[in-house]
């Protein structure tokens, strides 16, 4: 027999919809989820948290309770990602113990603990918190595909989480990589070595999940990962109710009814209709670009959207063949959050720049000096070198760099006057800056889009919008003729003006490092561009002295726009 973990209301929405799902249409349908059966429901964790006080103007914490109020017989899962938690950067240990708690404590019987490098010094503190305080810990690793991610590899990850004191392992395939025949191989394996219960996760972004499914069950598989069918599919996972269907019958029947999946089915097909026009036609089909450029589906439409932002989207073949050279220049890391937005913008900024790490991102530098962790395989040397010089990356867990932030992130919250509840310290101290606007009831509910219309014209793409107007719907599009600069802006982008040092991207300013007077040597970081949500410096490029800076900060700028001159 072979059970089912649900993940529609965490994995499944955050696949499709980019975790748009309202608690409001997760709790009508949850006392009938409850009934089926299901070995675990993922309801929490990974992207919801960020989501709900970014976008939902929702207390996560409040969507756990609500939940669990309703849920009375199955446990509910979260994904955690190790010392990353819910957020994108590691935290001390004080504010990883105080989450996994209280985490616990708000109804999460289940914890999926996972690191993006399978660095397990990363997930090492948060086992030990979760078993101290009786949660079941499911020992995650990150598969991927590469020289020196082999069966082998997993196994001893496996083994190793194990002894950790992990209840039951997780074959993470964020990507849809693994093949039935790596499935059938690996379970094998895994079986042969381990003593607690396997759980095989795989996205059907390449086509391959179902059939692997199945194969694992013939492998031994305890725990297979399934989405009801409305919010299955394409980067999303393989379906509920064809799994349970398809094993009907067979030694590994799960035993749950089908009947009721269907009834369940029929609400989230109604849920889905509510939230269509977040679908894109990209998410819900099957991409063959995963396997050749190891992409995952998410990845993807994030690398679109960075060079859509860039005016640069005819160059994302080139970017595409890029993502493999970066991923092997920094050691073969796992295509996951957040080294799949590491390795993506850096493969994008060396395309768009015509030269190969010729402006490096911060994340890049940090998770070179190891501040992400350890890299699966050594990074090449040459690399390390013009992105580090003569500095020497750490060697220590990277969390033991971290001075205890708790106490301080309470202080701070309290003296903004915006703590009701002990979790507000939290939400405060994963996310500072949305919070503050959360928790003082700044953030508005983002509207659900109505589905839109494009159709492609030789002068642009006209988007079809409806507009209500005083009750009135009209039907209105949208066609761009030629851009938004102005005349006047055209002009002066024209006019070459000497000694300028010119943004690289298209981005905001966020910071000058630098005053009019001041002498700066050739690398000197002399601004800051945030561009593709990440923070990238702007290196003086020759000796000289700041005549005049042309932005200021928070202000907006296009690749190759002057930003400063500096007098040779």
């Amino acid at each position: 027999m072979v059970k089912i973990t649900d993940l529609t209301l965490r994995d499944g929405h955050q696949s499709l919809i980019a975790t748009r799902m309202r608690t409001r249409d997760m709790l009508p349908i949850l006392e009938k989820m409850d009934e089926v059966g299901f070995y675990a429901l993922e309801v929490w964790g990974g992207a919801t948290f960020d989501a709900c006080i970014r976008y939902l103007n929702e207390d996560p914490w409040e969507r756990l309770r609500e939940i669990k109020k309703r849920v009375k017989n199955t446990p509910l899962q979260m994904l955690l990602r190790g010392q990353n938690l819910v957020g994108y950067r590691h935290y001390p240990d004080d504010i990883v113990e105080k989450f996994v708690v209280k985490s616990i404590e708000n109804g999460i019987d289940i914890i999926r603990i996972f690191d993006a490098l399978n660095d397990i010094r990363n997930m090492e503190f948060a086992i030990k918190v979760a078993k101290k305080h009786d949660a079941h810990v499911q020992g995650a690793f990150c598969y991927t595909i590469s020289p020196v991610h082999t069966i082998e590899n997993f196994v001893e990850l496996a083994k190793k989480l194990e002894e950790l004191g992990c209840d039951s392992i997780c074959i993470k395939d964020m990507a849809g990589l693994i093949s039935p025949k790596d499935a059938y191989e690996l379970i094998k394996s895994l079986k042969k070595e381990l003593s607690i219960p396997v759980d095989l996760h795989s996205h059907t972004t390449s086509g391959m999940a179902p059939i692997a499914h199945y194969v694992a069950c013939e492998a031994g598989v305890d725990i297979l990962d399934t989405c009801f069918s409305a919010f299955a599919w394409g980067t999303s996972h393989p379906p509920t109710e064809s799994i349970v269907a398809s094993l009907k019958g067979t030694k590994y029947d799960t035993g749950l009814d089908l009947e009721l999946l269907a009834e369940i089915g029929e609400y989230f097909r109604k849920v889905r209709e509510k939230y269509r026009g977040l679908f894109s036609d990209h998410s819900q089909i099957v991409d063959v670009n995963v396997l050749v450029y190891q992409v995952p589906g998410g990845m993807l439409s994030n690398l679109v959207s960075q060079l859509k932002e860039q005016n640069a989207l005819d160059k994302l073949e080139e970017v595409l063949k890029e993502v493999p050279r970066v991923r092997e220049d920094l050691g073969y890391p796992p295509l996951v959050t957040p080294t799949s937005q590491i390795v993506g913008t850096q493969a994008v900024m060396n395309v768009l720049l015509g030269e190969r790490y010729k402006v490096v991102l911060k994340e890049v530098k940090d998770y070179v000096k190891g501040l992400y962790g350890r890299p699966p395989a050594p990074i090449k040397p040459e690399i390390a070198k013009k992105i580090l010089g003569d500095e020497k990356p750490i060697d220590v867990r990277p969390a033991d760099l971290l001075e205890p932030e708790y106490e301080k992130m309470k202080m701070e919250a309290e003296k903004l006057g915006i703590v009701k509840k002990e979790e507000d310290i939290l939400t405060y101290a994963l996310f500072p800056q949305i919070a503050v606007k959360f928790l003082r009831g700044e953030i508005k509910e983002e509207p659900i889009p109505e589905p839109c219309r494009e159709e492609k014209k030789e002068e642009g793409i006209p988007t079809e919008f409806r507009v209500e107007v005083d009750g009135e719907i009209y039907h209105v599009k949208v066609e761009p003729v030629g851009g938004y600069i102005t005349e006047i802006k055209k002009a002066e982008a024209k006019k070459e003006l000497k000694n300028a040092v010119k943004s690289p991207l298209q981005g905001l300013i966020v910071k000058i490092k630098v005053k009019v007077g001041d002498k700066v040597k050739k690398g000197d970081v002399i601004a800051v561009l945030e561009a593709m949500k990440m923070q990238n410096d702007i290196n003086a490029p020759w000796d000289g002295v700041v005549k005049e800076i042309l932005v200021s900060e928070g202000s907006s700028v296009n690749a190759g726009d002057p930003i400063m001159i500096i007098e040779p």
